[in-house]
């Protein structure tokens, strides 16, 4: 029999983290991070990780495993959920995939064969002269679909994109013939409008966190500026107003600008999912979960 997976997946800002930790709670579940920046340690307040007391409600695989200096790949998440999950169903627990990394996702739980391919550090370098734009056309004609899950300013993943592709000859495959698990896929989202009021109302509670103080103490901890630009997001813009290229006011427009557009590439990439439940209550969540479970 197929392992029985709970995945929680949608836009950033729509309460993935809440519904994992109170599915987690009601049926026996362990949580593991599909989010490709809160496996780094120190990225706490810009990724949206979850608190240490929920960790503590709950337990959570994947969170602070990865050094922020160095990237962490699609194929080394893979490796390291599938080894999470068997420990999770060994336990006699649940195991509840929450994320909004939808590449990440599908690579796990749809069987995706992700090429284990290492760093080229004279393709890297060639690359990296080369201006993002011409990088990310290239992409988007050797691998439409890899483009599509892509921040078009991330020079890191584009490069690593290319780097798969040009040392295979051929894009990452996005579907296997076999799932590996059988998954109850459950999805969150908003309309437009409430999702634009979310994604700001909680981009000011991250400042008043302490957001700015967080880059900062990376940047004093050793993390090179380039490597927290290219981490994107958050990072990027907050280095950016360190750097003094942004005032704080153009920082926090352009970084709000720049979650929307990567909120609406997540809808893209998960509407193709003709698999998931999208639920419009916990209650209806946790309906289908016991469902699930049961059959």
């Amino acid at each position: 029999m197929k392992q029985k997976v709970v995945a929680i997946v949608g836009q950033t800002a729509t309460g993935k983290s809440a519904l994992g930790i109170t599915l987690a709670r009601h049926f026996r579940g362990s949580i593991i991070s599909a989010d490709s920046r809160q496996v780094y340690r120190g990225l706490d307040i810009g990724s949206g990780k979850v608190s240490k007391r929920e960790q503590r409600i709950v337990p959570h695989l994947l969170l602070d495993v990865a050094n922020p200096r160095r990237m962490y790949t699609v194929a080394q998440f893979v490796r390291d959920a599938k080894m999470a999950m068997r420990t999770i169903h060994q336990q006699g627990r649940v195991p509840i995939v929450v994320g909004g990394t939808g590449f990440w996702l599908d690579a796990l739980l749809k069987g995706t064969n992700i090429p284990a391919v290492p760093p080229n550090p004279r393709l890297r370098k060639k690359l990296e002269k080369q201006k993002i734009a011409v990088l990310y056309a290239q992409l988007q004609r050797l691998d439409p679909q890899r483009a599509q899950s892509i921040d078009p300013h991330n020079p890191m993943r584009i490069i690593r994109a290319l780097e798969i592709i040009m040392t295979t000859g051929k894009p990452v495959p996005l579907l296997t013939v076999k799932a590996r698990y059988d998954v109850l896929w459950l999805g969150l989202r908003q309309s437009v409008e409430k999702l634009r009021g979310l994604i700001s109302a909680r981009l000011k509670r991250r400042v008043r966190a302490g957001l700015v103080a967080e880059v900062r103490h990376l940047l004093q901890q050793g993390v090179p500026a380039q490597r927290l630009l290219d981490l994107g997001l958050e990072y990027r813009f907050v280095t950016r107003y360190l750097q003094h290229d942004l005032t704080r006011e153009e920082m926090l427009q352009q970084l709000e600008t720049a979650i929307r557009h990567y909120a609406k590439r997540q809808r893209t990439w998960f509407v193709r999912n003709p698999k998931i439940h999208w639920v419009k209550s916990t209650r209806q969540a946790a309906q289908l979960t016991r469902a699930f479970l049961k059959s």
